[in-house]
């Protein structure tokens, strides 16, 4: 049985992703349109490819991409995809021996700060002493 996919819900989803109101495509799509023009679009199951081609210019999309877009697939894959690896994965490194590398490293940085502030009040002071 095949899936017939929803065109006016794609432009809504990919409308709404792009955080563009209904107004601002019905301005794009021209003075033939309104609000309410845009809101009945999105509620068509299928979509004229003239007006399909219009909107997925406006939204810098494929008119493919909202002619194909199936979020139920996309949750599929997305599902199979998190079970196949998330129990698999190995990390390649000790965290932990990371973490000690990285407050060693730090500690030889506070070190040698440390050492330069000494230097600089030697100096400092040897000017003292000379006046």
């Amino acid at each position: 049985m095949s899936k017939t996919i929803h065109h006016g819900r794609n432009i809504k989803r990919f409308r709404e992703r792009l955080q563009i109101k209904q107004e601002a495509l019905a301005w794009e799509l021209g003075e033939d349109w309104s609000q309410k023009r845009v809101s009945l679009l999105e509620q068509k199951e299928a979509i004229e490819q003239d007006i399909l081609d219009q909107v997925a210019k406006i939204l810098k999309v494929s008119p493919e991409a909202i002619k194909n877009f199936d979020e139920e697939s996309v949750v599929n894959n997305i599902n199979t995809f998190y079970d196949q690896s998330a129990f698999n994965f190995q990390c390649t490194f000790n965290p932990v021996e990371k973490w000690i590398e990285a407050l060693d490293e730090n500690k030889k940085l506070y070190e040698r700060l440390l050492q330069s502030e000494r230097e600089k009040v030697e100096l400092l002071q040897k000017g003292l002493d000379k006046n």
